[in-house]
């Protein structure tokens, strides 16, 4: 995108700019109060793509891969221990509880981990799944498997996202499809991509709603969809959308501590009758 050719861009859009300046001005009562629709156009065209943007954005997104690489280090290092010694973790929370509650906590730690377990590898599966999905679907329509594959990885990782991902997956992987196309003629063959393109995010968005996401939430984790909804709404108007992503493992880890300490509510028995 940072290498665009804006002025090649300009020259596609020409003809459909014209068309739409018409089409504005057979509303307007005096012509003269209007502003160039061309003239506009480039001027936001130009102050997207212009350097200091791009060198803001990839400077933010190379300390968020800084990060990104320290925590996944750690993460690691940590993990290899846990993993090698499995029952540490455990043994080390259990040290902190009240011997009577002993019992109870070892249960609910095993069911937490055999769900979050059943939860990830899902979650896993549904990205490779939407990855491969979107790259073999915009590969048949012509837009090239390298650029497949690109806007497929970015739609599976904003798949992510509930809700709110896929939406932005497929905004930014149609625009990508288009900056990498911009030598097609707009009206026979750039429009058309764009419309095949979406198009496809349609189809895989259905088979990800019928397929991926029950297979994850209701198998996984034996939640109700509504449950799923509210949770992830509530996560979201408390931490946006990191609070999103993190609402079903933390609501899953309440519900087996709720099942586990306080099975006597009617509240708590209906919520967690589907925890084994």
């Amino acid at each position: 995108m940072s290498a665009l050719d804006i002025q090649r861009l300009l020259d596609t859009l020409e003809d459909p700019i014209k068309k739409t300046e018409d089409l504005i001005s057979s509303f307007m009562v005096s012509s003269g109060n209007m502003i160039a629709l061309e003239d506009f156009l480039t001027e936001k065209i130009m102050s997207v793509f212009n350097i200091s943007f791009f060198s803001s954005i990839f400077g933010s997104i190379a300390s968020l891969l800084g990060n990104i690489f320290i925590a996944v280090f750690a993460i690691s290092f940590i993990t290899f221990f846990f993993l090698r010694d499995e029952k540490m973790f455990a043994e080390a929370i259990l040290l902190l509880v009240p011997n009577k509650h002993v019992e109870a906590f070892r249960r609910a730690i095993f069911s937490i981990r055999g769900l979050l377990m059943r939860y990830f590898i899902g979650i896993v599966a549904q990205i490779s799944g939407i990855i491969i999905l979107v790259t073999i679907g915009l590969t048949i329509i012509g837009v090239g498997f390298r650029h497949s594959l690109l806007i497929g990885l970015v739609a599976g990782l904003m798949n992510i996202i509930p809700y709110l991902g896929p939406i932005i997956g497929a905004s930014i992987g149609v625009i990508l499809g288009i900056v990498t196309h911009m030598h097609l003629d707009f009206y026979q063959e750039l429009l058309p991509l764009a419309g095949y393109m979406i198009i496809v995010f349609i189809i895989v968005q259905v088979i990800d709603n019928i397929l991926f996401q029950p297979l994850i939430y209701s198998s996984s984790v034996h939640a109700h969809p509504l449950e799923i909804f509210l949770v992830i709404l509530i996560g979201g108007n408390l931490a946006g959308i990191f609070g999103m992503i993190v609402a079903i493992p933390l609501y899953t880890i309440i519900r087996v501590f709720a099942k586990e300490f306080f099975n006597q509510f009617t509240v708590v028995k209906k919520l967690t009758q589907n925890i084994d």
